[in-house]
């Protein structure tokens, strides 16, 4: 067996929020045969299986009595190439960050709005990772995953992935899907998004005026550094909340006393709540109890200072939840998963 298990693992670095909990069985999955591996031995120990990526959308409140394998396969290749777009596809352990900056050191474009995301190829699916206009759904071309109930592989196509805000079927169906690899639509002709926040004013200020998809990456990237913190500096998990849709009637009555509320309609005529405007009128934003902590820079994202424990970081945001229900009638739902 190639596949390498350890016993009580700590998985202080496999998750940004650097947490320091440990797994009863731990290993990495380079190859295909590996993750087969990893589901026979979980089987035959009688543990569960969990899958991670690079630990960024992970809430960690206990020790994990499971076989925990971090997906570490590596490998970008170019499927199809008519000379306008490309697909491009991934294996699930390549980081997702560096993955965008090699399409664009191809001059391929499509993914720059998504430039500076933490996690891991595999893992942007699950919850359709989205930023500054672009989601997902917007570039897919398909996926290969592996069915944990029948050992079987199977290629999803755009619509059996069954995206939406922040959503897909392998979070609507957690543990049954494992993703391998990722096929995206890219093009050599740039279509460029610059609507969405201070994107195009970003460029302005740096003086380009005809920008290219890589000026866009370096834009979002110098906003988001300004936004976020950098989870090698300081633990987070970036943005904990969703964005809520709520009816027109909500944001009509949290308007009457507060003009200023940020809301954008949807094609269903919801609407969208900004949570982090939600969480910082409410007067979160900065907030820390010991090392659990609210961004003083972002309301969105929640900070460990050093030691919080999974835990006390539930609690903090457990406690944002009931703030905003009562305040404003409107419920937070998580973006992490919890363990």
């Amino acid at each position: 067996m190639s596949l390498q298990v350890q016993a009580q693992v700590s998985l202080l670095a496999f998750n940004t929020f650097g947490v320091d909990v440990r797994a009863q069985l731990f290993a990495e999955a380079h190859s295909d045969d590996d993750v087969r591996e990893a589901l026979a031995y979980a089987a035959s120990h009688d543990v569960p299986l969990l899958v991670i990526g690079g630990g960024s959308n992970l809430l960690l409140t206990a020790d994990i009595p499971a076989l925990v394998l971090r997906m570490a396969t590596r490998g970008i290749r170019v499927l199809s190439d008519d000379g306008s777009r490309v697909v491009v596809e991934a294996e699930a352990g390549e980081p997702w960050h560096p993955f965008v900056q090699h399409t664009l050191a191809q001059g391929f474009a499509g993914l720059e709005n998504l430039s500076l995301i933490p996690g891991t190829v595999g893992a942007a699916p699950m919850q359709n990772i989205g930023a500054y206009g672009v989601e997902i759904k917007d570039v897919f071309a398909g996926l290969t995953a592996l069915d944990r109930e029948s050992g079987e592989l199977r290629d999803f196509s755009l619509e059996q992935c069954k995206f939406g805000y922040r959503d897909s079927l392998f979070k609507q169906q957690p543990g049954r899907w494992l993703i391998l690899r990722v096929r995206f639509t890219l093009d050599r002709a740039a279509h460029l998004h610059l609507e969405y926040g201070p994107v195009r004013q970003r460029l302005s200020e740096q003086g380009i005026e005809q920008p290219t998809p890589s000026d866009v990456s370096r834009a979002i990237c110098s906003i988001r550094s300004e936004k976020l913190p950098d989870p090698a500096v300081l633990g987070n998990a970036g943005s904990f909340f969703k964005n809520p849709l709520v009816p027109a009637a909500v944001v009509t009555q949290i308007q009457a006393q507060h003009p200023d509320l940020v809301a954008y309609p949807q094609a269903d005529g919801q609407m969208k709540l900004a949570a982090g405007w939600l969480i910082e009128r409410a007067g979160w934003k900065g907030f820390r109890d010991g090392d659990a902590g609210v961004h003083k820079l972002q309301a969105l994202v929640l900070v460990n200072y050093g030691t919080a424990t999974g835990l006390q970081l539930l609690d903090l945001a457990q406690r944002i939840q009931k703030d905003i229900a009562e305040r404003f009638h409107v419920e937070l739902e998580m973006e992490p998963n919890r363990y």
